[in-house]
């Protein structure tokens, strides 16, 4: 069924409206906002298609499934959000519509390596606790296996990395009601659980009482995250917040970077940044840059401190991305691809070409994408030269420290720092993606959503998107970083520095 008669088909389905829905859609609305979803992944997105999956195929199915029923706005909303979830762009999303979320679990829940934790929050000693010693592991909810369950609540995040997939799934276990609303369950109040021991050798089973919002728990955080977590871009510019970020440890430079902030929004940060490495030429066993779960921003910073990374004398390639658009570009699009320090062959200097065709000669890129459709490659160069003016080079080894929810703008600073010269990653898999993002509202329902225009390209081939970008040295947090004790990820890495053991990792 193609999409033209499946949304003639969707007008005549719905004629025969039930009651399942308290604010049923007029038909006319769903069938125009459908068409216009429709006409924007066809011009605009740079994933539709790209994974193999169908949005056209979902569309259709959606019209099936809901024969003689009608469509509330937040079914539509959830399909749309399905849809674009699947797709593989990692910045994509609908929002606009609500689903219940009233009741939530007195109680938070933390990824333990592929395990389940179940904690409750201590204000007085400012850490976490496991609520049940004897049973600290989730199992299953109202009956059903996490593990089950999981894979279902967050749609819009399926085309995540694992790890990073569930880490968010785990964390959004406390918004039961939410969970239930879009999996079109009806919601018990008590609920029941079943946690095991350790081993998974003894079970139990506890009935739990929902709490309204005000009562609800934050969702499980790492320490350093929740530390920065409500500041605005412009208060990482003031002296008592950035100084924070920069120390250094038995010889060993640490720099915090909570988010990917703007030059022009922190120049004062920047500022004490360069100061802080002048500082740290004259003592030092080694750098640490730190953007776990960082959110992402723009990429100013990264190339700030590629005028310390990177040798003088040395090109790199080290980003390779398509921009979706009317072919040649317009002027609009160039600025976005200059902003994200990205330029076409045609606007690089002749060493910088010559390092594009070296890179090309290994480059294999996981798709291949339609030439009218998408621009020439653009590239984000390292050039040591350039950047390293009223800088110097860095000689000591560099590590970047990096998890999960390192996102967008912060996973592309580990992707392109991956494979330089004296650069090592450290930690986990990123949750890595880079869109040149375009929001949209659809006309009738005012669904609001986003989705990417760009495809960015790794230096092995792979897209950011749904791969993120892995470290050189896995360090995976412990339960005392858990539990808010101890940075143990960052102990460890301290540690691998000073006994020399990173130097044999690639």
């Amino acid at each position: 069924m193609n999409l033209h008669l499946s949304l003639l088909s969707l007008l005549l389905l719905f004629s025969c409206q039930s009651t399942k829905h308290a604010d049923p859609l007029p038909l006319d609305d769903i069938q125009a906002d459908l068409e216009y979803f429709d006409r924007l992944m066809l011009e605009t997105s740079s994933y539709a298609g790209l994974n193999g999956f169908s949005y056209k195929e979902e569309l259709s199915q959606f019209v099936k499934d809901h024969d003689g029923l009608t469509v509330s706005k937040a079914e539509l909303g959830h399909f749309l959000t399905t849809t674009v979830g699947k797709m593989g762009d990692r910045h994509a999303y609908v929002r606009g519509y609500e689903l219940p979320n009233t009741k939530f679990f007195p109680l938070a829940f933390a990824p333990y390596n592929e395990e389940i934790l179940v904690l409750d929050f201590h204000p007085a000693s400012r850490q976490y606790r496991i609520k049940f010693p004897s049973f600290p592991i989730l199992t299953s909810i109202d009956h059903v296996p996490v593990d089950k369950l999981l894979p279902e609540i967050l749609p819009e995040e399926v085309s995540a990395p694992q790890e990073a997939y569930f880490t968010r799934a785990v964390r959004k276990l406390r918004d039961i009601e939410e969970i239930y609303g879009q999996l079109g369950k009806s919601l018990p109040n008590p609920i029941e659980i079943t946690l095991s021991n350790d081993q998974k050798s003894k079970d139990t089973t506890i009935q739990l009482l929902l709490v309204d919002r005000d009562h609800r728990m934050n969702k499980w955080d790492e320490k350093f995250y929740r530390q920065f977590f409500y500041l605005d871009e412009e208060e990482f510019n003031q002296k008592e917040v950035f100084q924070q970020l920069f120390t250094v440890d038995e010889g060993i430079g640490y720099v915090r970077i909570p988010d990917m902030v703007g030059k022009d929004e922190a120049p004062q940060l920047y500022a004490y940044l360069n100061q802080f490495m002048h500082e740290l030429k004259q003592e030092s066993a080694g750098l640490i840059i730190d953007v776990r779960s960082n959110g992402g921003g723009v990429r100013d910073l990264i190339y700030e401190m590629a005028g310390y990374f990177v040798h003088p004398d040395s090109i790199y390639v080290v980003n390779a991305v398509q921009q979706r658009g009317k072919i040649p570009l317009n002027q609009e699009l160039k600025e976005d691809l200059h902003h994200r320090f990205l330029f076409s062959i045609d606007e690089l200097e002749q060493r910088e070409k010559e390092a594009v065709h070296r890179f090309h000669s290994s480059f294999q890129p996981m798709y291949e994408l339609d030439e009218t459709k998408f621009s020439q490659f653009h590239y984000a160069v390292f050039n040591g030269q350039k950047l390293s003016k009223d800088k110097f080079f860095y000689e000591k080894p560099i590590f970047i420290l990096t998890n999960e929810r390192s996102f967008s703008a912060a996973s592309v600073l580990v992707a392109l720092f991956k494979g330089v010269p004296n650069i090592y990653i450290a930690g986990v898999n990123t949750d890595g993606s880079s869109g040149n993002s375009e929001r949209f509202t659809l006309p009738n329902t005012q669904l609001k959503g986003k989705i990417s225009t760009m495809v960015s390209f790794q230096k092995d081939g792979k897209v950011l998107d749904g791969y993120g970008t892995a470290p050189d040295i896995n360090i995976s947090r412990d339960l005392e970083q858990i539990l808010w004790k101890s940075d143990t990820q960052l102990e460890k890495l301290r540690e691998i520095i000073h006994k020399g053991e990173y130097l044999n990792s690639p």
